[in-house]
């Protein structure tokens, strides 16, 4: 019988999170990490968070940016990271949409996604943190048993609606850092 894993993740939404939201990014020119979002990774790498970032990519679906633009986006959020000592565990993206195709397992609030990183990753979903900056983002943390957070930036800034028992607020990815990692 396989070990249970007990090594969680700290699963990161991209635009709004991670990077400044911008409209279907396809230029790899425009990446741009939120104030704070290098340290936070770091704090939570040391504090053993595997860094997973999960993402929705509905313009690929679109015909808004093709798959090799959201590579060279990726290839430069991954140039930006490794300057500031930070490797990302694992990317993992969804690039459909349920108006232009059959519905999949992927598009987040899913679990499709999530579940696949544990199994390659070795993850504990359950140990877990689910970040992002829409409800999407973090409703997931119910279903697995995780922690939800969201941030209050990108279209978190806009949230007015009541948020489901449960789900932690944070101003930005450091704060939502801090509330993992205390101290």
């Amino acid at each position: 019988m396989a070990a249970l894993s007990t090594r969680p993740a700290a699963f990161i939404d991209r635009d709004g999170t991670l990077i400044i939201e911008r409209y279907y990014l396809a230029d790899p020119a425009r990446v741009e990490l939120i104030p704070g979002a290098l340290e936070a990774l770091r704090r939570l790498k040391r504090a053993g968070y595997a860094l997973v970032l999960v993402t929705n990519q509905s313009g690929i679906a679109r015909g808004l940016y093709s798959i090799d633009d959201f590579r060279a986006v990726q290839a430069r959020l991954a140039e930006v990271l490794d300057a500031g000592g930070v490797v990302l565990d694992g990317v993992y993206y969804c690039p459909h949409h349920p108006d232009y195709g059959p519905p999949c397992d992927c598009r987040k609030p899913a679990l499709g996604l999530f579940r696949r990183a544990a199994i390659d990753l070795d993850l504990d979903l359950a140990a877990s943190a689910y970040i992002g900056d829409r409800i999407k983002d973090v409703e997931p943390a119910a279903a697995l048993r995780g922690r939800g957070i969201l941030v209050c930036t990108g279209y978190g800034a806009q949230l007015v609606s009541p948020l489901r028992p449960g789900i932690e607020v944070a101003s930005d990815l450091m704060e939502a850092a801090k509330l993992l990692v205390p101290g």
